[in-house]
């Protein structure tokens, strides 16, 4: 079959390549990267009869204009970015059908912050340590083809076509009204306080602006870090809440560092992570703690 291409007409606002991420070279130092919202990237794949860790095209907020050149199918899914082809509007959560010539736009956000485009077939994309996601330093040397510019094209060996299919909504967009974090002990958990922790827990805490993929940073969230330990720098992973000498928490994110100095004072889980990266820059969150 004829290979399908992806021509950039715009990039949009933060648009890179992603798949499952770099797993097994954390202790090199390597991030492990990754979609941000996993199991949306995996419902975009499985609708196009990709195996799940085919790369996808994650999309934050403003979306890229994409002209297709050759036929073939596409699923988007996560973020309500008001997509449509050829001016007419496409649902999320489906299996989509284009053809040459075809110009796939993204509008206004409706829910979300992250939405997964899925092109049926295989892409033709540098790999690096076994992946295919953006690295989040270096990233035009160790991963060239991760942050398509106005004017790149990506090519994908086009497969055979699959059955249509719907998905139902997924739920986190009912959660992100009012989203409740679960979270669970960090290794310094104890060293907190129980005022500081009774205030964590019980108020709402926007997200910053200078959240990225990295980390999440927690406006209004202050522990008192004045009697907290110096610690060696120690293991920490996407979830892993840190708290930094200014007392405002961090939430580190797919493409955080694999070492880290300060407390570990919680964990959210992996389940949740999902739902943190649909939360966008001034949505506030809550969390609620679940001992193991």
């Amino acid at each position: 079959m004829a290979d399908v291409i992806l021509h950039i007409e715009k990039s949009g606002l933060q648009t890179s390549i992603q798949d499952l991420g770099r797993g097994g070279v954390q202790q090199y130092g390597v991030p492990l990267s990754g979609a941000m919202d996993q199991a949306s990237a995996k419902r975009a794949n499985e609708l196009v009869g990709n195996s799940l860790s085919t790369p996808v095209l994650e999309i934050t907020l403003l979306g890229p204009r994409i002209h297709f050149r050759g036929n073939g199918q596409m699923a988007i899914c996560g973020a309500g970015l008001s997509p449509k082809l050829n001016g007419k509007d496409v649902p999320n959560d489906r299996t989509l059908t284009f053809k040459d010539g075809d110009r796939l736009t993204f509008g206004k956000v409706i829910y979300g912050c992250r939405a997964y485009l899925a092109v049926a077939g295989k892409w033709n994309v540098h790999t690096w340590l076994g992946s295919c996601s953006a690295s989040p330093f270096e990233a035009s040397l160790l991963t060239p083809d991760s942050k398509p510019a106005m004017g790149d094209h990506i090519r994908i060996e086009s497969k055979a076509s699959v059955p249509i299919r719907n998905l139902s909504p997924p739920d986190w967009i009912a959660k992100l009204r009012m989203p409740f974090i679960k979270v669970y002990p960090g290794p310094e958990f104890e060293q907190c306080t129980r005022v500081d922790l009774a205030y964590f827990f019980s108020h709402r805490y926007r997200i910053a602006a200078s959240s990225n993929r990295m980390a999440y940073r927690l406006e209004e969230a202050h522990f008192a870090s004045e009697h907290m330990p110096e610690m060696i720098s120690s293991a920490v992973l996407p979830g892993t809440i840190q708290l930094p000498p200014s007392g405002k928490p961090l939430i580190l994110m797919r493409d955080a560092q694999t070492v880290g100095g300060y407390p570990r004072i919680l964990q959210v889980a992996e389940a949740d992570l999902d739902l943190l990266a649909q939360c966008k820059p001034g949505d506030t969150v809550a969390f609620y703690l679940e001992r193991v």
